[in-house]
């Protein structure tokens, strides 16, 4: 039977448009936590008190407290409450982004566990294997710095989280655990790609072309676009549109300039594109984000 679920999305009036959000999720006896839904964050569940089931992708598991459980990126999923007494969770949600920089394939790489559906690593962490690890303080941390929100919160919840997935996956590598995910690098590619993201960091404002990028890197049109597709899991024309609004938004709050100038100074040739790839990209349009950093 066809699952059916809701697209979540950011909502422009809520808050900044911060990379992350952390919440408490509570329920007290059985129910529905929360309705099937998918979205573009990572998240990651830590349960305090009571039990739940969750179906993941069409998959049932269950976990109670103690337990953390890692959501992908993209991933459709619900949960349920099963204790009768008090049911409670800690919710993390951040962009995959903030994982790794625009510019380093090698920093993708230990993403891509993250942000592919096929990807079949582990889902749920117990409390009997995460007690004695930095796991537990590392999540209480993040909730702790979103409460309080204390001066440079933001760089701290960034830094705890990178610690938390370079735990998982040095405890992944130590064990050897197949991530089941084909990342075809090599150091050819590896060389190739470097360039490419080198040019379109000095050149994003420019019309740049796939024909243009597959001439500078010495290959044939087909052969480039397949192998960048491979490799990064978006089109050539999909990663410099997603690095020209990386290059936005950063105008958009530290500039006077206006939608237009900031389109036409990113690469965009219209305004009218520009806020059309901005609202498909962030679920907000260029004016209102800006709106949300003036009014906060």
């Amino acid at each position: 039977m066809e699952q059916t679920y809701y697209i979540e999305k950011r909502n422009p009036n809520a808050e900044l448009p911060r990379k992350f959000s952390v919440h408490t999720q509570e329920k007290k006896g059985p129910g529905v936590m929360v309705h099937a839904h998918i979205h573009d964050y990572i998240e990651i569940l830590y349960a305090q008190s009571g039990q739940f089931r969750i179906l993941l992708n069409n998959k049932d598991y269950t976990f109670g407290e103690g337990d953390m459980v890692l959501i992908n990126s993209n991933e459709i999923h619900n949960v349920f409450s099963q204790g009768e007494a008090f049911n409670q969770y800690i919710c993390i949600k951040f962009e995959p982004e903030m994982l790794y920089t625009s510019q380093s394939l090698l920093e993708m790489k230990y993403l891509m566990p993250f942000i592919l559906k096929e990807s079949t690593h582990q889902k749920i962490f117990t409390k009997e294997e995460i007690k004695a690890t930095i796991l537990p303080s590392i999540l209480h941390d993040i909730n702790t710095e979103y409460k309080e929100s204390r001066y440079g919160f933001e760089l701290a919840i960034r830094a705890d989280i990178l610690t938390l997935f370079l735990y998982i996956l040095r405890n992944w590598h130590k064990q050897d655990i197949d991530l089941n995910i084909d990342v075809p690098i090599n150091k050819e590619m590896e060389k190739q790609l470097k360039k490419v993201f080198d040019y379109i960091e000095d050149n994003y404002q420019k019309d740049i072309t796939v024909r243009e990028m597959a001439k500078y890197c010495h290959m044939s049109y087909s052969y480039f676009s397949r192998m960048f597709k491979k490799v990064m899991k978006k089109s050539f024309k999909e990663y410099l549109t997603y690095v020209r609004i990386l290059k936005a938004e950063k105008l958009l709050i530290s500039t006077n300039s206006t939608i237009t100038e900031i389109a036409l100074e990113t690469g965009f040739t219209t305004s009218s594109y520009f806020i059309s790839q901005f609202k498909e990209l962030k679920n907000i349009s260029p004016k209102q984000y800006r709106k949300n950093y003036m009014t906060n």
